[in-house]
């Protein structure tokens, strides 16, 4: 007779037991570890993309930055509108964070404009506590989830950038859109800053940070700083103007090729 004793008695339950006492002995994943893992995977992805640059840019659009707490009736609501409107018949595209206040302002006078030009108005909306849903002013709305993708889908789309009187986010905005401009992330995009409170900043960065040495003079030469949006649009368009011979001579090439 066979000796079956080097045998192990099993049975379902058995074999169930010894699985859950197994992997209690593993040690287990370390959920932060796999979350920075998979942010890492997610950059490496968007870095990747990030290098299928177009090889021209179809449409001039203009970002407009400003805070979503100045609304309807505020002498500078009706200031964004109107440059909004004045862009927007040159035949720009109009960009904003698709919000309240002066965000709405810029896509209202968009939708003005285009009754003379095909320029479109976007919002790139982002869901916060202190905002409703996108405003009614928007042809195409984009919607993000981080600040992150959004600041990034801005420079994306833009060709030109104005920043309004606004907070925290519109500050935001500006140093993302002044670094990428310092070193040279971006070229030829004109960041104009309007209104009378960013002179002050300016004078603060020149006390604080130019006179130690940890910013150049040059860094101040990406940037115009105008009182009124008046003096913002003959910048746009001599800008816009530039990209329609860049578009002309790169059709003339494609003809002749």
């Amino acid at each position: 007779m066979a000796d079956h004793s080097d045998r192990k008695t099993t049975t379902p339950e058995l074999e169930e037991l010894r699985a859950s006492q197994a992997a209690k002995k593993r040690p287990s994943a370390d959920p932060t570890h796999i979350l920075d893992k998979a942010i890492y995977q997610l950059w490496d992805t968007i870095n990747d993309l990030d290098q299928i640059q177009p090889e021209r840019v179809e449409h001039y659009r203009v970002s407009i930055f400003g805070s979503s707490r100045i609304r309807r009736g505020d002498p500078i609501y009706e200031e964004v509108k109107k440059l909004s409107a004045d862009l927007a018949r040159l035949g720009v595209d109009i960009v904003t964070g698709g919000g309240p206040g002066l965000m709405e302002a810029a896509n209202a006078g968009a939708v003005e404009g285009q009754i003379e030009s095909k320029a479109r108005s976007f919002g790139l909306a982002i869901h916060l506590p202190t905002e409703e849903a996108a405003n009614p002013f928007v042809d195409k709305v984009f919607r993000h989830r981080t600040f992150f993708s959004r600041l990034h889908h801005f420079i994306r789309l833009s060709s030109a950038f104005i920043v309004m009187p606004g907070g925290i986010g519109t500050a935001l905005e500006l140093f993302m859109v002044w670094q990428l401009l310092q070193v040279k992330h971006m070229k030829e995009h004109p960041l104009i800053l309007v209104g009378t409170m960013w002179p002050g900043l300016i004078d603060w960065l020149h006390g604080s940070a130019l006179e130690r040495g940890l910013v150049s003079p040059s860094d101040f030469d990406v940037i115009k700083v105008v009182g009124s949006s008046d003096e913002a649009i003959p910048i746009i368009r001599e800008s816009y103007e530039r990209w329609l011979q860049q578009e002309r001579a790169n059709a003339n090439t494609g003809a002749d090729s």
